[in-house]
């Protein structure tokens, strides 16, 4: 297959809605640069790792389905790429932006599409050609993401007629020299339940014993990890208030010798803060009951939806 050759900036891009026009280069495109500007002055990666790791527990729907894994063979592909498009809505709102059209919202009064894919490339819509696009790369197997700021030029997308609904890639070389990347490559926490053996996870997500019995084996295979609230939801899939079975079990788990601690609770907070461990609402970690022992190294906080309205 021949090498695409994309024209570069101060040629002319021909676009069959709007005529042509000159290809600016990001720094010269004073919209795009508005644009960046307002995004760089928010935690843009922190608020699209939120944005992300909600649209994934939305997708997985654990607190119904049990699952955990977006790369599940349990997960269909279909349910996969939704993420992209619930991804649309938690950014609107975890960043307060309104929904409007002719795209998906607007940032300082620059029509913005706002695009997300788990695979290598975005479908851009023929309405967002030539339009200012954020676009959102999530590796799932290196639990990663990152976005970048563009201007998707017709003359910098693949050619030919994409897909049914005639929406087209962005071509490699024009994301890499005519785009603004908004941060770098950023983690994603991964779900904890994923540290769990295979035995292990049979064990916590059977049907029976009940709730507490399986939360309290969770507690031990996980002492010293970060737990967030959706992996309760998730261990009591199908079950009725598995948050309330949670906070059942703090007087059982100290007969076993584990100080369980919930970011809820102020004096829970405090005693983690005494540990070196900061516990956000809706977070909870087990501690052995040993002020000798040396903790284990906490790992990054899996936020929620609550902690984003926070």
């Amino acid at each position: 297959m021949a090498r695409l050759i994309l024209q570069a900036p101060g040629e002319l891009c021909v676009n069959a809605d709007s005529g042509e026009h000159q290809l600016l280069a990001p720094e010269d495109d004073t919209e795009l640069q508005s644009v960046a500007a307002w995004l760089t002055e928010r935690p843009v990666a922190d608020f699209y790792t939120d944005a992300i790791r909600n649209s994934i527990d939305y997708v997985l729907d654990g607190g119904r389905t049990g699952r955990f894994d977006l790369l599940s063979p349990k997960v269909h592909p279909g349910e996969r790429a939704s993420v992209g498009a619930k991804l649309e809505y938690e950014v609107l709102r975890i960043f307060g932006l309104p929904k409007a059209k002719p795209l998906d919202t607007l940032i300082s009064g620059a029509p913005v599409d706002i695009k997300a894919t788990v695979g290598d490339n975005w479908a851009i819509p023929t309405e967002a050609h030539c339009k200012l696009c954020i676009c959102t790369q999530i590796q799932l197997k290196k639990s990663r993401h990152k976005s970048w700021l563009v201007r998707a030029h017709t003359s910098w997308l693949y050619r030919g007629k994409g897909n049914k609904d005639q929406k087209r890639g962005l071509a490699v070389h024009a994301r890499e020299h005519w785009s603004v990347p908004l941060y770098d490559w950023t983690d994603l926490p991964i779900n904890p339940l994923s540290y769990l053996t295979e035995d292990q996870a049979t064990q916590v997500l059977a049907k029976k014993p009940g709730q507490v019995e399986r939360m309290l084996k969770l507690f031990h295979f996980l002492e010293g990890h970060i737990i967030p609230r959706n992996v309760f939801l998730t261990v009591g899939a199908g079950k009725q208030d598995p948050m309330r079975r949670a906070r059942q079990l703090r007087d059982r788990a100290a007969k076993e010798g584990l100080t369980v601690l919930c970011g809820t609770w102020v004096d829970s907070r405090e005693q983690a803060a005494a540990r070196g461990i900061t516990l956000r609402s809706g977070e909870w970690i087990a501690l052995r009951e040993d002020p000798g022992k040396t903790e284990p190294e906490s790992l990054l906080a899996w936020p929620t939806e609550q902690d984003t309205k926070e």
